[in-house]
């Protein structure tokens, strides 16, 4: 695949460097279009010699190859990561004064931006303007990333993990249709750890990787994901919103408050049942004979209450339960489904090297009034993007 890199002029253009050896290592041939501001951060040999292609950022230079025209006409992607204000704004507008511009206004493969800029700038009226301008249009605008900024400053605005962008590109090298632009979805993932005392919890194996997955191919579709992370250790998935939280009753709360407006709901976190009915404000001493018995309670049900909570008020379009069973796994799902009052519930069978930590997995989507859906064995990349066609087709 011809993958065309533009690289605009903001501090986080280093990073892009990491994105184009993504890229070139899985087999891609990439040409870089930087501005000229970009190349005050990183040099043109840079690119070139990482690229492996002449680098330039005028129009003017190998006129002969008219590559204003050529390099976006034979691209099967061109993404632009960091994307500036004034890239995006030029790009909502049409605007073409340097071959980056040129090429965006010529390309007719898809397209993917991936701001980065102070929280101010990307929160301006005017650029939230051009955003929505550039996606009416079918591209791809990830949301930045929250965190360090130039300076002191913290916030929205950060660019995304580049392995992070790339997965996003690869997604829609792949064909992936913007059927989610526009939505609103909300993601848990991981799972939920119950405290004992400062020390001990209840837990269970859930890595998060299969919600993440979710999140990841969601933001790829267009959606405004809000993925709500319970204990996982993975990069954050480019464009999706992060809220992190640990035990259950946490879980319910930042799901419950996201859901409000939301068009699809996916509970994919393993979410603990029980909960200890004391917690020990310092940690429990061994002492001579048997331990204290721990009386267990119930958690919440939060999928179920989801369902409830529709049936009573306006609610989520779709939502969709994941369970993961040990044994009678069909039998045990179909339960559920009906228990649960969700749309679709995925049921993939759990145990010693099954779908917990795992980077491939494989399910039956159950399917509210339909026949059940198999997804066979293959990345979790693939059973989420089975999932969001089965939400697409609902989401009508």
């Amino acid at each position: 695949m011809k993958v065309v890199l533009g690289v605009s002029g903001g501090i986080a253009a280093y990073k892009a460097c990491e994105l184009l050896r993504l890229f070139t290592e899985s087999g891609h041939e990439v040409r870089v279009v930087p501005t000229r501001e970009a190349l005050k951060f990183v040099g043109a040999p840079t690119w070139a010699a990482l690229s492996g292609n002449p680098v330039s950022p005028e129009v003017w230079d190998d006129v002969h190859e008219v590559p204003h025209v050529r390099i976006g006409k034979r691209a099967d992607l061109v993404v632009v990561a960091p994307a500036t204000a004034d890239v995006l704004a030029k790009a909502a507008h049409g605007l073409a004064g340097d071959l980056l511009t040129n090429t965006l206004l010529t390309a007719t493969c898809p397209v993917v931006f991936a701001p980065a800029m102070h929280t101010e700038m990307w929160q301006h009226p005017a650029t939230r303007a051009n955003v929505a301008t550039l996606r009416e249009r079918g591209t791809v605008v990830i949301d930045p990333a929250v965190g360090r900024l130039t300076g002191a400053d913290t916030g929205p605005g950060r660019l995304p993990d580049p392995a992070e962008i790339f997965q996003v590109c690869l997604r829609v090298l792949r064909g992936r249709p913007q059927d989610l632009a526009g939505r609103k979805v909300v993601v848990s993932a991981g799972g939920t750890r119950e405290a004992i005392d400062p020390v001990r919890y209840i837990g269970n194996r859930s890595s998060g990787l299969q919600g993440y997955a979710l999140a990841r191919t969601a933001a790829a579709r267009g959606a405004e994901v809000t993925l709500v992370s319970a204990n996982a250790a993975l990069p954050d998935p480019a464009g999706a919103k992060v809220v992190r939280v640990e035990s259950t009753a946490e879980l319910r709360d930042a799901v419950l408050a996201a859901s409000t407006g939301a068009d699809v709901v996916v509970m994919a976190a393993a979410v603990a049942d029980f909960r200890p009915a004391t917690r020990h404000d310092t940690k429990i001493k061994k002492t001579d004979g048997e331990p204290e018995a721990i009386h267990l309670v119930k958690n919440p049900d939060i999928l179920a209450e989801l369902g409830e909570r529709r049936r009573a008020e306006p609610g989520p379009s779709v939502i969709v339960g994941f369970a993961a069973e040990t044994h009678d796994v069909l039998a045990n799902g179909q339960a559920k489904l009906a228990r649960k009052g969700c749309d679709l519930l995925v049921v993939n069978q759990v145990g010693e090297g099954l779908a917990f930590g795992t980077p491939d997995n494989a399910a039956t989507v159950l399917v509210a009034g339909g026949d059940p859906v198999e997804v066979p064995f293959g990345p979790k990349e693939d059973l989420a993007d089975a999932v969001w066609d089965l939400v697409a087709v609902r989401l009508g």
